[in-house]
């Protein structure tokens, strides 16, 4: 029987998983909630292989995933069987047959992330999970400044967290922007790029927080990635704002 290659789009709440790939140690992550579900469909073992991985309580708008069925499946009932069977804090858009050398991590892509910050206060607990809270003074003006030293190829190794077994930590930001939205309190920082290091965001985000804070210079940017030296870096911020937002195939 031929097996055809599925291509999904979906996305999830990442607050009560330990992230998206499946680990030894624990039941609950998204691709192994998936995988359960779709072994139970085709009646036997299905590998989902994404486009990257999210660490614990980030969120994605835009994952792409794809798997092989051991037969043609109709792709509107197969999203309807997927969004019934899995928890209700992952939801699928859009399912599709796609190429057998179709390979959703492989393929060239590239990857845009938001980073939602909450300054308001007091902080709004409905968004205790979606945005990573930060009650402190920032200048806006001066974050937008240092964000856009981001661009372009750099080493980002002074970005990543440290121990991390890449190799080659060259990467090419497209686009890096803070947008202001006063009246709901919130920053969202916005990064396009050919890939990200592991906590690269998080930890760029936590050190433009600092510079907006006034504990760093604008011109920090520019030390970290000259020295790649992750101690010159702000702090980790909080998974909670991540989201990644848009997978785009070339």
């Amino acid at each position: 029987m031929e097996e055809k290659n599925i291509r999904i789009l979906l996305q999830y709440d990442g607050t009560r998983y330990d992230g998206w790939q499946k680990q030894g140690n624990t039941q609950q992550t998204v691709q192994g909630k998936l995988e359960a579900v779709l072994s139970c469909l085709a009646g036997g073992p299905v590998e989902v292989h994404g486009s990257g991985r999210t660490d614990a309580g980030v969120h994605a708008l835009g994952q792409v995933i794809h798997f092989d069925l051991p037969q043609a499946r109709d792709e509107e009932k197969l999203r309807f069987a997927l969004d019934t069977q899995t928890p209700e804090d992952i939801d699928f858009i859009r399912v599709e047959q796609v190429p057998d050398d179709f390979h959703s991590r492989y393929q060239k892509h590239s990857k845009t992330y938001e980073f939602i910050v909450d300054y308001g206060r007091p902080k709004n607990p409905m968004m205790r999970h979606y945005a990573t809270h930060y009650p402190y003074p920032l200048d806006v003006e001066k974050m937008q400044a240092a964000i856009r030293k981001l661009e372009g190829t750099h080493d980002f190794t002074g970005f990543t967290a440290s121990g991390t077994s890449v190799e080659n930590k060259v990467r090419t930001i497209t686009e890096a922007r803070l947008v202001e939205d006063a009246e709901h309190h919130r920053l969202v920082f916005t990064f396009s790029g050919n890939g990200f290091l592991y906590k690269q965001i998080r930890n760029m985000v936590g050190t433009l927080l600092k510079i907006g804070n006034d504990r760093m210079p604008i011109e920090q940017i520019d030390l970290i990635l000259e020295k790649k030296d992750r101690n010159l870096a702000g702090p980790t911020a909080a998974p909670n704002g991540l989201y990644l937002k848009e997978i785009r195939y070339e």
